[in-house]
């Protein structure tokens, strides 16, 4: 495929006055509904990314839309100072559908972590009784929770961490995947293990089964929080709604962002154990845009979507048939697959070509993903996308290694 005169242009314009923190794949899309995206040419793609799980219900979901024009037309915005007729009913809404008891909520992913962690923290000196200053979190290697400068500051990515300095103390890393270090890890300042129940960003990487049972025992062992972000795996994307769910896990707080705004609004938040929130008192900790009327309007369809359990069988039925088709494709040019649900990683095998050069030429055969890293293909499409759809994808990936 050649990139015409306008796709180029565009491009440029992004370029010239953009920062230059992304490398995206040399595709401008302007239309999108349902798993499909319209570039600027008119040029149709399979969308096989979904926003990294902010479109887990498509583009355009004529529910989740239909929600945010009609509160457009009613109320935007209060900021927290007053109070609103779609917060309350959010926040209810979301603690009954995740089995929680309190709803902290903000804007972006990496905003909830940050206030998780905050939570940790207060609720180790106020309720756990560690001394000031000298809390821990326990965190995985290869890790990914967001960008701030706290969070990057546990990150071994180099290309997250390095050069930010100076970094945040408080973390303690142990090997993913490896309960006894976690066990070994804890100590009288441990206030939260926060982990990842699947690693995203790392390559969709599944712990070995029964370790978040091991990791949830020594945290109750020990009066420690058990934190799982869940702003990736959660809501339906893993064929349940939260990931931790297939090993029937529970944490004390869980951070959700992404798909909870239906990929129309960002929204984020915390939920969990109230004891454990309610260390938070006014004034301590707040948002201007966090539990705004609009925001609350489209999470309570979304929260509404996923109620009936629908998605989360799509996810699971479909994404068997799409594993499948990927592990019938190892030692074609796939080395791994690894992952749960409609979420997937692809190891391009290093004989083979790059991850991005498999994504470039699956873009010219009309599917759209990303690479992770250099040599893994992160795959997430929308969970109504359809079993041919699927198949539609599963060829193209093969014609592509096969060049």
């Amino acid at each position: 495929m050649t990139d015409t005169q306008q796709t180029a242009e565009y491009i440029a314009r992004d370029e010239r006055w953009g920062a230059h923190n992304y490398h995206p794949l040399p595709v401008v899309i302007s239309e999108a509904e349902g798993a499909w995206v319209t570039d600027v040419d008119g040029r149709r793609y399979l969308d096989f990314l979904s926003g990294y799980s902010a479109l887990n219900f498509g583009h355009r979901n004529r529910r989740l839309v239909d929600a945010a024009h009609q509160q457009l037309d009613r109320l935007t915005l209060t900021s927290r100072a007053f109070h609103n007729d779609q917060f309350g009913l959010f926040c209810e809404e979301l603690a009954a559908l995740t089995g929680t008891e309190m709803v902290l909520t903000m804007n972006t992913g990496a905003e909830a972590v940050e206030s998780a962690i905050k939570v940790a923290r207060k609720w180790a000196y106020e309720v756990k009784g560690v001394e000031t200053d000298r809390a821990e979190i326990i965190v995985a290697t290869n890790n990914f929770h967001g960008r701030t400068t706290t969070i990057v500051s546990f990150s071994d990515d180099p290309a997250a961490h390095d050069n930010y300095g100076p970094f945040t103390p408080g973390f303690v890393t142990v090997p993913y995947g490896d309960a006894e270090a976690v066990r070994a890890a804890i100590g009288p300042n441990t206030a939260a293990v926060l982990m990842e129940p699947i690693q995203g960003e790392a390559g969709v990487i599944v712990p070995p089964a029964g370790f978040w049972s091991d990791v949830r025992r020594a945290c109750d062992e020990n009066n420690v929080l058990l934190i799982a972000d869940e702003i990736q795996s959660g809501l339906a994307r893993t064929g349940t709604l939260f990931a931790l769910d297939h090993e029937g896990v529970r944490a004390d707080l869980y951070t959700l962002g992404k798909a909870l705004g239906g990929g129309i609004v960002p929204i984020s938040a915390v939920v969990g154990r109230s004891d454990v929130l309610g260390v938070l008192k006014p004034g301590q900790h707040g948002s201007t845009f966090g539990g705004y009327p609009v925001a609350c309007a489209v999470g309570r369809a979304v929260v509404d979507l996923l109620s009936t359990g629908e998605f989360q069988q799509r996810a699971k039925e479909l994404g068997e048939h799409l594993h499948a088709g990927l592990r019938a494709l190892e030692g074609k040019g796939i080395s791994a697959v690894r992952g749960r649900g409609l979420w997937a990683g692809v190891d391009i095998d290093p004989r083979a070509k790059t991850g991005r050069e498999v994504s470039m030429l699956l873009r010219d055969r009309g599917v759209l993903c990303k690479e992770t890293h250099e040599r893994t293909l992160r795959m997430a499409p929308p969970l109504v996308i359809e079993r041919e759809e699927i198949d539609q994808a599963l060829a193209a990936l093969a014609e592509a290694l096969g060049e």
